[in-house]
């Protein structure tokens, strides 16, 4: 072989040498990407799961199973504040969850208590390591005194795809333009079609990731969310208040305080017995003068749960439970003031003297409408517009006002409540 030739041979073996580093570089950086891809929080939702003045809880998903549970907040809108050492930072928990045949998801759950009451706070979560963290958001604590407040019920997003949800999306995104200091949302159930559809979720929260991971959303068991009695999917989406009924799934039930008003969720999908008994202690323990109950399958909805009417109506009655909000219908339906099955109002009129409780569903805010069902003795206002809705819920000293719009802005109801 000439020199030449050697020289030729030389460079050729140079120039593959470097195309295979190249592409195992290529190659590391793939893998480091997606490695940071998996670290990245999505799925993110923040509730109340204790004292709202002095705490906020939040959960996310990761889609690796060993990544961290990490928080860090700062006082104030200071977005770029934990890059200058001054934020707080806390270790939650994780846990791994299995979402399909050979999917394992990260589950990641952390609660902040010892916060100062009416204050706003910057936060982010993630794994803690430098590309696995959330954009930052804000989120406010009630304040120490907060008599007046407003918050909104929707219900019945139940989607299956991504254009699904952007119907939620929108419904809130107006909720939230009419109503742009609620406090909270109230979500009455059948948040997705099945809950085992871990794609459907993250649509979901997506779709209302702008508010769910500022304002805190507390939700009710459907019928979708809770199947034979299993709703381990559901729980793993929410940081709950723990203090439900015993043998009820983590999550499907419980209550909280919010400024003047005491807020119960019950589960229509199962334990209802001791549900039963666990409401009584719940409501016969509350100070607070305004009582609102929250649940999937209507009382008095477009149709009538019996179950419902005969455990649940008649404590509704003796504690003098103010408004009842439900879902499951997808329809829009009101109650006259009702107590101890008989109507106490014109439906007209404020309801005054705590002479009954109003029973409402919200219609839907997702894709599925029901066929309106016949007008029963009970109803009020009761149609099918075919537009998503939302109410706003305003709770100002003595008077309760409730006012339904659909998802173009349009308001189709209202009525007041005064003590």
């Amino acid at each position: 072989m000439n020199k030449r030739s050697r020289w030729g041979l030389g460079i050729l073996l140079v120039l593959l040498c470097l195309v295979i580093a190249g592409a195992l570089w290529l190659e590391r950086q793939k893998g480091a990407g997606a490695g940071e891809q998996a670290l990245k929080p999505h799925s993110i939702v923040t509730s109340i799961s204790g004292d709202p003045r002095t705490s906020r809880s939040f959960t996310w998903f990761t889609d690796d199973a060993a990544a961290g549970s990490v928080i860090q907040w700062i006082k104030g809108a200071a977005a770029n504040g934990f890059e200058g050492g001054e934020a707080m930072e806390a270790a939650g928990s994780a846990a791994a969850i299995k979402t399909g045949e050979k999917t394992v998801r990260g589950v990641h759950k952390i609660s902040l208590t010892g916060l100062t009451p009416g204050t706003e706070y910057t936060y982010r979560v993630g794994s803690g390591k430098p590309g696995g963290w959330s954009e930052a958001q804000t989120f406010t604590t009630e304040g120490e005194a907060e008599q007046g407040f407003s918050f909104i019920n929707v219900t019945d997003s139940q989607g299956e795809t991504k254009t699904d949800f952007e119907l939620w999306g929108r419904t809130l995104d107006k909720a939230f333009s009419i109503f742009p200091q609620a406090r909270f949302i109230v979500h009455n159930g059948d948040l997705t079609e099945d809950p085992t559809d871990e794609a459907a979720w993250r649509d979901f929260f997506e779709a209302g990731k702008r508010w769910l991971t500022r304002i805190p959303m507390q939700p009710v068991t459907g019928n979708h969310d809770e199947i034979d009695k299993n709703a381990d999917r559901f729980g793993a989406h929410f940081m709950l208040p723990a203090n439900g009924a015993e043998r009820s799934n983590p999550g499907t039930t419980y209550s909280f305080d919010y400024g003047n008003a005491h807020i119960v969720v019950l589960n229509t999908e199962s334990n209802m017995d001791i549900q039963t008994e666990w409401l009584r202690k719940d409501l016969s323990a509350t100070d607070k003068p305004w009582k609102i109950v929250a649940m999937h399958r209507g009382a008095y909805g477009g149709s009538s749960y019996k179950k419902a009417v005969e455990k649940w109506v008649p404590l509704f009655d003796e504690f003098k439970v103010d408004l009842v909000l439900q879902g499951h219908n997808h329809e829009y339906s009101r109650s006259y003031p009702l107590r101890g099955g008989k109507v106490t109002g014109d439906g007209v009129a404020p309801v005054t003297g705590r002479q009954g409780t109003v029973y409402v569903v919200t219609n839907t805010s997702g894709p599925k409408f029901n066929e309106k069902k016949d007008d029963q003795w009970y109803h009020k206002v009761h149609f099918q517009n075919g537009v998503q809705m939302f109410a706003g819920i305003t709770v100002e000293g003595g008077t309760l006002t409730y006012e339904a719009y659909d998802a173009t802005g349009k308001r189709l109801d209202t009525f007041r409540i005064q003590h």
